[in-house]
């Protein structure tokens, strides 16, 4: 009998290999699976800005990467001794005003460089809620635990939400034409809404990324449906009810892999995975004749994939322990 709904991707027209460049930006979705590319020896930057859970506040900041454009300056807050953006995850922090502009600058610099030579964008949308700072009526990344008061809650609408990305994909494909975008709803529950308003939040999501798939040619990777429909089952949830467990990471990892990773990209994984695990072996006596053996036995094995990717910190590790 079977007990699940399996959810089957057919594999993209377009895989990607080890040799693409991969920005992923976005909610939690986007620096998990951001940070599995980089474990993986991708080379990938896994949703530098922090996490980012509206539609707006991203398409914001990719504009502000691809401009190399300086936030504005009453912008810019103080809470508690810490200088903070409105536009800007609490990662980009201070504890002066001058350090916190340099840092965005270099910050700005280094992901317009990543951005123009990568193959892929991977955006991951969290949340249809935006909060509104009332003095500037602008939307805000991060309310970065000011008052309550000094904002307003709103939904955005489906067609705010495609006109805001209309915008960003114009100016995406213009500096970078080979850019190609993949687009995600989070899995990750937002519960602070309500269970009601969550279900409202993600069904405009998903709404929206129906009609730019549509509209754009844009892919979507159907994480969110993985998880509500595939899994379906709260053993695959963190205490919290909210976050996926690691088994369910790795499972909706398994089917990103399998449908955008290329053969030659998949087999690499196989015999890095066991690369890794080997790495990962802590033996109790080093110096023993069986662990040195085994030693180089890993050294062989990190130097014939050090011709696809770059293990030079690995094979260094290992070198320093033989004797």
């Amino acid at each position: 009998m079977k007990w699940k709904t399996d959810l089957i991707l057919p594999p993209s027209l377009q895989p990607f290999g080890l040799s693409d460049s991969i920005f992923t930006i976005g909610s939690c979705f986007a620096e998990t699976i951001g940070n599995r590319l980089v474990e993986n020896k991708f080379n990938a930057m896994a949703n530098p800005f922090g996490t980012l859970y509206n539609p707006i506040s991203i398409h914001h900041l990719l504009k502000s990467a691809v401009d190399v454009m300086m936030p504005a300056n009453n912008e810019y807050i103080v809470n508690q001794d810490v200088h903070y953006h409105y536009q800007f995850h609490s990662s980009f922090s201070a504890l002066d005003k001058p350090t916190l502009k340099k840092k965005i600058k270099d910050s700005l610099q280094i992901f317009n460089q990543f951005l123009k030579t990568s193959n892929y964008l991977i955006i991951t949308y969290g949340s249809a809620f935006v909060y509104i700072q009332n003095e500037l009526d602008m939307v805000v990344a991060n309310c970065h635990k000011m008052p309550a008061s000094h904002f307003s809650k709103h939904l955005l609408t489906v067609e705010v939400i495609t006109d805001s990305f209309f915008h960003i994909y114009r100016k995406l494909k213009s500096f970078n034409p080979n850019l190609k975008i993949i687009l995600t709803v989070s899995p990750v529950r937002h519960l602070k809404d309500t269970i009601e308003l969550n279900s409202v939040s993600k069904s405009t999501l998903r709404l929206a990324c129906h009609q730019l798939v549509a509209k754009f040619g844009v892919d979507y990777f159907p994480a969110y449906e993985i998880m509500m429909d595939d899994l379906r089952d709260y053993r695959f949830y963190k205490t919290d009810r909210i976050h996926p467990t690691q088994e369910a990471e790795e499972y909706i990892w398994n089917k990103f892999s399998e449908k955008y990773f290329d053969q030659g990209t998949k087999d690499f994984l196989e015999t890095w995975r066991e690369i890794k695990t080997a790495l990962a072996h802590r033996p109790s006596y080093p110096t023993t004749a069986s662990h040195q053996t085994f030693l180089k036995s890993v050294l062989k094995k990190l130097e014939s994939v050090n011709t696809k990717v770059n293990v030079n910190g690995e094979i260094n590790l290992v070198r320093s322990q033989l004797i």
